[in-house]
C-alpha cells in the first residue's frame, strides 16, 4: 500500500518538471501543457491529504480546480490561436512586444 509520502514524492516530481518546463520552454502550447501538469500535481497532493485525513474537502476542491483549468485551458487556446494569425509563430519571444 502506497503511503501519503509516496503521493507526495510524485506530486513533487510532477510539479517540478511542469515548472521547469514553464521556464525553459518557448513554445506556447508547451507552456500551457506544462501549467496544466504543475495543477494535476496539485489536485494530486490534495487527493493524497483528502485520503489521508479521510475528509471529502480536497477532493471537492479538486473538482473545482479541474473547472477552472477546463475554462483556462479553453481560454489559453482560443488567445493562442488568435496570437498565432497575428504573428505566425508560437514562439514566446515574439509576443513581448504585442504593442506594434
Amino acid at each position: 500500500m502506497i503511503g501519503l509520502h509516496g503521493y507526495l514524492l510524485v506530486s513533487a516530481a510532477l510539479f517540478c518538471i511542469g515548472a521547469a518546463g514553464f521556464i525553459a520552454r518557448r513554445n506556447l502550447f508547451a507552456i500551457l501543457m506544462s501549467l496544466e501538469l504543475m495543477l494535476n500535481a496539485i489536485n494530486l497532493s490534495l487527493v493524497a491529504f483528502s485520503r489521508h485525513w479521510l475528509e471529502l474537502g480536497g477532493q471537492v476542491m479538486v473538482l473545482l480546480l479541474v473547472a477552472v483549468a477546463a475554462a483556462e485551458a479553453a481560454i489559453a487556446l482560443a488567445a493562442v490561436i488568435l496570437l498565432f494569425r497575428n504573428k505566425e509563430t508560437l514562439d514566446s519571444d515574439a509576443f513581448r512586444l504585442l504593442k506594434e
